[in-house]
Parts: C-alpha cells; sequence; structure tokens
C-alpha cells in the first residue's frame, strides 16, 4: 500500500483550505497541488475533480508546459495582450499570459515560467521556449 506520509518536504499549507501560504512560496515558482488518493494534478482547488478527495498536497511545477487555447484580448487594457490556458508538464492547467506579440502565440506552442506571478494581474507569465515551425515557413 502506499505511504501517504512520504517523508518529501513541501511548503507549509493551510490546514482548511490545503492551499499554500503565500509566504510559503518561493516567487520564482509555480506550485500546483497534487490529489494523494488518486494522484491527479490540479491548480489552486479545493477539491480533486476526479475523486473529490481534500487531501491536495502541494507540488512545485517545473515550469515548461504548451499553450492550449491563446486569445487576444483588447478590453480593460490600453494595448491588446494575450490570456492563454497553458497545460504544465505536469498534467494541470493554468491561465497565464505569453510574452510577446499577442497574435503570435498559438496553440501548441512550448512555453517556460518566466514570473510566477504578475504583479499587476496576480497570474503565471510565461515565455516561449523556442520558435516553432509554422512560424519559420511563413
Amino acid at each position: 500500500m502506499y505511504d501517504h506520509s512520504a517523508s518529501t518536504s513541501y511548503p507549509a499549507a493551510d490546514s482548511v483550505t490545503g492551499l499554500l501560504e503565500p509566504e510559503a512560496q518561493d516567487t520564482d515558482a509555480l506550485y500546483f497541488q497534487r490529489c494523494t488518493w488518486c494522484g491527479t494534478a490540479v491548480y489552486q482547488r479545493l477539491l480533486c475533480p476526479v475523486c473529490r478527495g481534500s487531501e491536495l498536497r502541494p507540488e512545485r511545477s517545473e515550469g515548461t508546459g504548451t499553450v492550449r487555447h491563446a486569445t487576444v484580448v483588447h478590453r480593460q487594457t490600453p494595448v491588446a495582450r494575450n490570456v492563454s490556458l497553458v497545460e504544465m508538464a505536469e498534467g494541470f492547467v493554468v491561465r497565464g499570459r505569453v510574452t510577446g506579440s499577442p497574435v503570435a502565440i498559438h496553440s501548441g506552442d512550448r512555453v517556460r515560467l518566466s514570473v510566477a506571478e504578475d504583479p499587476v494581474r496576480g497570474e503565471p507569465v510565461f515565455q516561449l521556449v523556442d520558435e516553432p515551425s509554422h512560424r519559420l515557413w511563413s
């Protein structure tokens, strides 16, 4: 049987919500939660969406992912900005911004975490890892 009390140390989590306490987080890292019962990776949840378990342990993401959906937003901002859904290597999806020209970000682009929390919008900021091949032929 799997031992749920592994000796790996994690940042402190609030005992009521299981969410990370702000002072416990590394500001350059993105933290997510993993269900101790089924192993599902989630981002800022109170319950596991698969088994409804409430025992979610915090883990640090390696910071790499793939853009699953990208949108250009023109409202409530002086210039157009990018809003993307990024599927991280660990399997959870997070909403964030990819730096660069908003119209140049496409589904399938590989990204890496640049800043864990944008000071204005409070969401992760990513940068493109490499120039995708579909842009080289345009």
